[in-house]
């Protein structure tokens, strides 16, 4: 063995040469259970962006209603905000309503129904009770 410098690298060059099948089937156990418990957690966050995301754009039409019936100082609104390409209305309180991923129905200032246009990413989202679950 050649000399060393460092008399603690001596000590650990003495008769080891790498690792143990014992320590590597340890060390692949415990990267495996690591692994698992991480793939089961991912689970519950899948989804929950787009739910997320649909609430956010109904509270974003609930919030241009509010602000047409202010501004035009009517007490009460009724029709529907969304379809891509429409303009007028509570649209042109959006900023962008040709992008909304549905249709939303108000009646009296409030959404009372909300269906997901054809180019929706929201497919297998139902709106009930004021709020969007995915």
């Amino acid at each position: 063995m050649p000399k060393t410098k460092y008399p603690i690298f001596k000590s650990l060059h003495r008769g080891e040469k790498g690792f143990t099948l014992i320590e590597l089937l340890i060390v692949v156990a415990i990267l495996g259970v690591i692994a698992a418990v991480v793939a089961l957690n991912i689970g519950s966050f899948m989804g929950t962006g787009t739910e997320e995301a649909a609430n956010t754009e109904a509270h974003q039409v609930q919030t241009a209603v509010i602000a047409y019936m202010t501004n035009e100082g009517e007490p009460t609104w009724s029709g529907t905000v969304g379809p891509p390409g429409t303009s007028g209305g509570p649209a042109d309180y959006l900023m962008n309503p040709g992008l909304l991923q549905a249709d939303y129905t108000v009646s009296d200032g409030e959404i009372t129904a909300a269906n997901t246009t054809a180019d929706s990413k929201w497919t297998d989202c139902v709106f009930a009770n004021g709020q969007w679950t995915c």
